[in-house]
């Protein structure tokens, strides 16, 4: 645990040296992804975690918050393609889901435009959601969590 605090603390400073808005990088079976929201704030995912591994941080780093992955019992929707991801089908319409939204298996969640198509990405999932990862207008990688949905 403490080992996780150290490589978090070490990551943020290379986030901080060279002005970076996010960073993600894996350590064997770990992914570190932390992502700058607001000066001087920065949020580091880590998952899995191991048992304990989500304690927040000592008071020596104040400026820092880990943000807990998701429970074993969310499913992930996670993205088919690279593209970028909208959470509406238009500029100023509504979202497709908010967090806390109910959603069925089989609904329309978010687009990703690639190649300049928009592929409407749904859901195999009903439930509730939970956390939505990507900012609107993000580059997704495949593969990439996009939604945490709470069966």
């Amino acid at each position: 645990m403490s080992g996780d605090r150290e490589r978090i603390g070490e990551l943020a400073t290379i986030l901080d040296e060279h002005g970076l808005d996010a960073l993600t990088v894996r350590f064997e079976e770990t992914t570190y992804e932390l992502v700058r929201r607001d000066q001087p704030t920065v949020t580091a995912v880590a998952a899995p975690l191991e048992a304990g591994a989500g304690a927040p941080l000592p008071p020596s780093a104040p400026q820092r918050n880990v943000t807990p992955s998701p429970s074993a019992n969310y499913k992930r929707v996670v993205a088919p393609i690279v593209g970028v991801f909208y959470r509406s089908s238009a500029p100023g319409a509504e979202p497709f889901v908010e967090v806390g939204s109910r959603v069925e298996a089989g609904e329309v969640v978010c687009i990703l435009e690639a190649m300049k198509l928009m592929n409407e990405i749904t859901t195999d999932y009903a439930g509730t959601v939970r956390r939505i990862l990507p900012e609107n207008g993000a580059l997704v990688s495949l593969g990439e969590e996009m939604l945490w949905i709470e069966p």
